[in-house]
């Protein structure tokens, strides 16, 4: 009787979940949109009168995904200093990464704040859109400096839930919902909010046309 052969086992497509990894990985994805994102909205600064629409589109877009990407280092944090394992095996980011994080926060949220908040007083030079404009300019040095920190580990890490021939995570699916889900809530958030740049755009284009 001749025996039978087993048959070779086939390759998991998904490896096991390991939660620091998939962290990093929504973290950095969720990071990739929001540059995107950004770098829509600061070309808008360019002619801010003719795409002061778009750049009220894209500002309360960003609202979602910025709430992810905080949730997602949050969310690590928490982990690490309540002693999870995986999270404290893996460490903390450098020190100048740690105290710099705080600040982007900070930063980003003023200034999302006040872009906001804007929408909801008549147009015109005030204390409000002072502290927007200083809060961007605060909030553009932290942010560069934030993405030099970490520019050679986001084109990695950011696309590998994304890419089909790279090691592939408990999760993924999971995970590519929540960011897609958070560029979807955006562009709602944007629509709903866009009628309040009309009087902006009415306003730069009549006496403010230039002054950004």
């Amino acid at each position: 009787m001749s025996q039978r052969v087993p048959l070779p086992r086939s390759v998991p497509t998904e490896w096991p979940a390991e939660g620091p990894v998939g962290n990093q990985r929504l973290t950095s994805s969720v990071a990739v949109v929001l540059l995107v994102l950004l770098a829509v909205e600061g070309a808008t600064l360019l002619n801010l009168g003719p795409a002061i629409r778009v750049h009220v589109f894209v500002g309360m877009m960003l609202l979602p995904p910025v709430a992810l990407k905080l949730a997602s280092t949050g969310y690590r944090l928490i982990r690490y200093y309540a002693g999870a394992a995986a999270y404290v095996r893996r460490g903390t980011p450098i020190l100048l990464a740690r105290l710099l994080g705080p600040v982007v926060v900070f930063l980003t949220v003023l200034l999302l704040a006040t872009g906001v908040a804007l929408l909801y007083v008549p147009p015109g030079h005030g204390l409000l859109v002072t502290a927007h404009k200083a809060s961007f300019v605060l909030w553009f040095g932290a942010m560069s400096l934030h993405v030099l920190l970490h520019i050679f580990e986001l084109p990695q890490s950011g696309v590998q839930d994304w890419l089909p021939r790279t090691k592939r995570i408990a999760g993924v699916i999971s995970r590519r919902e929540v960011v897609l889900g958070s560029v979807l809530i955006g562009a709602v958030v944007g629509f709903i909010f866009l009628p309040g740049a009309t009087p902006w755009q009415h306003w730069l284009a009549g006496f403010g046309a230039g002054s950004g």
